[in-house]
């Protein structure tokens, strides 16, 4: 136990009770600290300003309805030790402490194919090491190799405490209540069959409100025109900014912010050096910011105009469509791009994004959402809901953004 009490006070779920020292000492540790420089929603706040909450945040609601769901469990008379407890709770704290700053831009630019999964574990093998072993249950769960799966269900699948939190989270901070989920009586509802995670029928209206508060998030959040186009805009600028620092310009940066931009990172120098490490768990949003701030005068006209776009809020002009954006359209824009400022079709090239994106909220492949009944059997939610069909549910849905600058 606590040798003094220790208390969060949430905005989302109120006063968070921290169980225990070991509990505390990860919270504490500079790797879940640094969380808090790293915003949870990333460039979203161009779109929805009170979108300031921090992965920090996010950590430390998704630990609070971990205990919810283990103490949940614990009362239906599912053994989980003291170990387990302890175990699942670390999981989630750390779960999201591989996470760079602006998370997926970082993925798609100053590394190369290194997940942010990949480096939370890496970031939690390497605490085992220091805390002689004590984060070895946390690391199974979080891996799936733990022999209780239902509690890697907890941490990572289609119903676990990260998502409970994040939606009803980002839906608080946003403004956008068609996110804010029952998660109290969906946890409340939680049991285990088999080794694996289920939900007392009652609970089915709650899950059917989590799966279309899912979809409407991502919609008109996660990937909300604007926010698309001003993550596009932030991706071509690092680009160019590691193109440059390349090819020999010397931009300004913080140390760690330049150790990403001179070299090519993968996951073997995560592993192998100490220097890739050290440099990661030292980035966070501010050092992206005010490099950003300082590009803004610098003389390459690209790295410069894509900066200052960012920072004065005058982002990528985006377009969604359901057909791939028109080739002519974008020959048109680069050549227009190369006369007004006199640069060459690869550096115009910098001033236009274009991705489909896809999304489907429920995937049958996956851990399944399971409903149990009164007299013990149990069935997929797209079989026992009323209101879903499995077509529905696991319908994917594809669109094309084609962003640009504007002129």
């Amino acid at each position: 136990m606590l040798q003094k009490r220790k208390i969060i006070n949430d905005p989302v779920f109120g006063f968070i009770n921290i169980p225990n020292d070991f509990i505390y000492a990860i919270i504490q540790h500079p790797y879940l600290q640094r969380l808090n420089r790293i915003r949870q929603l990333g460039v979203a706040a161009f779109v929805y300003p009170g979108a300031q909450h921090t992965r920090f945040h996010h950590s430390i609601g998704a630990m609070y309805l971990m205990n919810e769901a283990l103490s949940n469990l614990k009362m239906k008379g599912l053994h989980i030790s003291e170990e387990e407890s302890d175990g699942a709770l670390a999981a989630i704290l750390l779960h999201d402490v591989g996470h760079g700053p602006f998370s997926h831009v970082l993925e798609q630019t100053l590394v190369q194919d290194v997940r942010h999964e990949k480096i939370s574990l890496l970031m939690m093998q390497k605490l085992n090491a220091l805390w002689n072993g004590k984060l070895t249950t946390a690391i199974e769960i979080f891996k799936d190799t733990y022999p209780k799966r239902f509690l890697h269900q907890l941490v990572s699948g289609q119903l676990d405490v990260d998502r409970l939190d994040y939606l009803r989270r980002d839906s608080f901070f946003t403004g956008v209540v068609e996110g804010n989920i029952g998660s109290a009586r969906i946890i409340k509802m939680l049991d285990v069959k088999n080794d694996k995670l289920v939900v007392e029928s009652k609970g089915i209206y709650s899950l059917e409100n989590f799966l279309l508060a899912r979809r409407l998030m991502y919609w008109q959040v996660y990937l909300h025109k604007t926010a698309v186009g001003a993550e596009k805009m932030l991706i071509n600028t690092l680009k160019r900014a590691k193109e440059l620092s390349h090819d020999g310009h010397r931009l300004f940066a913080s140390p760690a912010l330049e150790y990403f931009l001179r070299n090519d990172i993968s996951i073997d120098n995560f592993e192998e050096s100490n220097e890739a490490f050290d440099s990661f768990i030292s980035l966070d949003d501010n050092d992206i910011w005010v490099s950003l701030k300082a590009w803004c005068t610098y003389p390459d006209v690209v790295l410069s105009a894509l900066s200052r776009g960012l920072v004065d809020r005058n982002l990528f002009k985006i377009e969604i469509s359901p057909e791939p954006p028109d080739e002519a359209k974008k020959e048109l824009l680069l050549e227009e791009y190369c006369r007004k400022y006199g640069i060459s079709a690869h550096e115009a090239s910098y001033f236009i994004a274009s991705e489909m994106l896809v999304t489907d909220m429920y995937n049958e492949n996956d851990d399944s959402i399971d409903i149990l009944y009164k007299d013990g059997s149990v069935k997929d939610i797209a079989v026992a809901s009323d209101m879903f069909n499995i077509e529905l549910l696991s319908k994917k849905i594809e669109k094309y953004y084609f962003a640009y600058l504007r002129d």
